[in-house]
């Protein structure tokens, strides 16, 4: 018998997924993912987004200690693709961030690669990727320098666009100055209103990322030469954030982006997904899109990242070596308050019955499932009583 089939015959609620998931795509798609083409890292990957909070993975039978209610729980992949694994992560960076703000404008600047790029995307993600946070930071090193100041970023890698298609570029914070030979910090101009001109930063950032690809690899840079330089790069500057704070608000909806959240997906039938997206040449207009279950995750995959690739990434003075030895004497120069790190406590989710209550963990099992003494013996719980 499945553990979710004998926890609902016993009384004992089943925290269960949602209604449409990629992770119900797969289970339709079943071996045939096996002939998409993927490599073992990718059909790994995938194989962890399948078995998510089920009973392949084991779980644990939690207790509300207002209500009473029994409640199971099937453990977490833990795999940053996972639809379903990125809101703690996501809390946590967002917290850490918090202690590092400093009262300057900040800016949220995009850089987008080309499409003419896409299949050495799909070839060699990893070079593709590397070079591009290397070209975006060397771009805006090279304007902070004209001003006389170190500058920081933070950057992060979405390599999708609305529909699944490869559409690689990096979300930048980029505060609005730098700090000078002496340790001040300067705005790079007085109002805080301005960056730097963007059609200016597109030209450096295509001749940065170009040279450096030619560099790495030759060969591949003569195949995509021409288009690379006959189209013109993308970088978009958004005005800046209205107070320090909204800026890691802002940038914690993109740190841990998914390709697809399971949200947007409208339903899954025995042939095809169907989901929304944003069509941003229509204004944003809200659409729906239909694929097959093989090109649906086939897509997917495409925004799978190499192992260990790290997409998240601090730069100048907003890297963790500078931060770590003179951020606090900016901070002071600024006149910021620190705030305390807060001891993180356990984690205690609230029960899904009363909405009041904590959940406590009280057994833990395996992938066999609970065990049928246990379950046979639990019907005595409080029932829910909204």
């Amino acid at each position: 018998m499945q553990p979710q089939v004998a926890a609902k015959r016993s009384g004992i609620g089943c925290i269960e997924r949602s209604r449409n998931e990629v992770a119900h795509v797969l289970e339709k798609l079943g071996n045939k993912v096996e002939n998409l083409g993927l490599n073992t890292w990718q059909l790994r990957t995938l194989s962890a987004v399948r078995r998510c909070r089920t009973a392949a993975l084991g779980g644990h039978i939690d207790a509300c200690d207002q209500c009473g209610k029994i409640s199971i729980s099937y453990n977490s992949c833990r795999n940053r693709h996972c639809t379903k694994c990125q809101g703690k992560n996501r809390e946590d960076w967002v917290q850490a961030r918090q202690s590092e703000l400093l009262p300057v404008p900040y800016f949220h600047v995009v850089f987008t690669l080309p499409d003419s790029i896409n299949s050495l995307a799909i070839y060699d993600p990893r070079l593709v990727y590397d070079l591009l946070f290397e070209s975006a930071w060397e771009t805006l090193k090279t304007f902070s320098k004209a001003a006389a100041i170190q500058s920081g970023m933070i950057a992060v890698l979405h390599t999708w666009g609305q529909n699944l298609s490869l559409h690689p570029h990096l979300h930048c914070i980029v505060p609005g100055g730098g700090v000078d030979k002496n340790g001040k910090w300067q705005n790079v101009r007085g109002d805080g209103k301005f960056l730097f001109a963007v059609k200016a930063l597109s030209k450096v950032f295509r001749a940065k990322y170009c040279e450096k690809l030619k560099e790495r690899s030759p060969d591949n840079y003569t195949k995509v030469k021409k288009q690379l330089w006959e189209k013109q790069w993308v970088v978009f500057a958004k005005k800046p954030f209205g107070s320090p704070k909204s800026v890691v608000e802002y940038l914690g909806r993109y740190t841990h982006k998914i390709a697809v959240s399971n949200n947007r997906i409208q339903s899954i039938d025995n042939q095809n997904v169907t989901f929304s997206y944003k069509d941003y040449r229509q204004n944003g207009f809200k659409k729906q899109m239909t694929l097959t279950h093989e090109e649906f995750i086939r897509r997917f995959a495409l925004h799978i990242l190499p192992k260990r690739f790290v997409k998240i990434r601090h730069y100048g003075f907003l890297s963790s070596t500078w931060k770590r030895e003179k951020l606090k004497v900016l901070q002071e120069k600024l006149k910021v308050k620190v705030l305390e790190k807060v001891e993180k406590k356990p984690f205690l989710p609230k029960c899904p019955c009363c909405k009041i209550g904590n959940l406590h963990r009280i057994l833990v099992f395996d992938q066999r499932g609970p065990p049928g003494w246990y379950l046979g013996n639990s019907q005595s719980s409080n029932p829910c009583k909204n």
